[in-house]
């Protein structure tokens, strides 16, 4: 004949059972998990933003090149001419 011992009737006994710390756990885990997903997404925003700003101190960097280059040639121009 098959007797059951402590241990097997109670797991028969926790089938089906979900206890209020395992519902909490999840709670939790899910509100941690939004939580980060927020400040990783406010991280991504912010980022945007600088990325966005450099682009217009990168069009303003080339420009000045591009007048340090006209002055250059200016300036060699003038050399040539004092120079005769």
């Amino acid at each position: 004949m098959n007797t059951l011992n402590d241990t097997d009737s109670n797991r028969l006994n926790m089938k089906g059972h979900i206890s209020f710390a395992l519902i909490l756990t999840v709670v939790l885990q899910s509100a941690a998990a939004l939580l980060w997903a927020g400040a990783a997404a406010e991280r991504i925003n912010q980022l945007e933003r600088r990325t966005a700003n450099q682009e217009d101190v990168a069009v303003r960097l080339t420009r000045l090149e591009v007048q340090v280059v006209q002055a250059r040639a200016t300036l060699n121009r003038i050399e040539e001419r004092l120079g005769d």
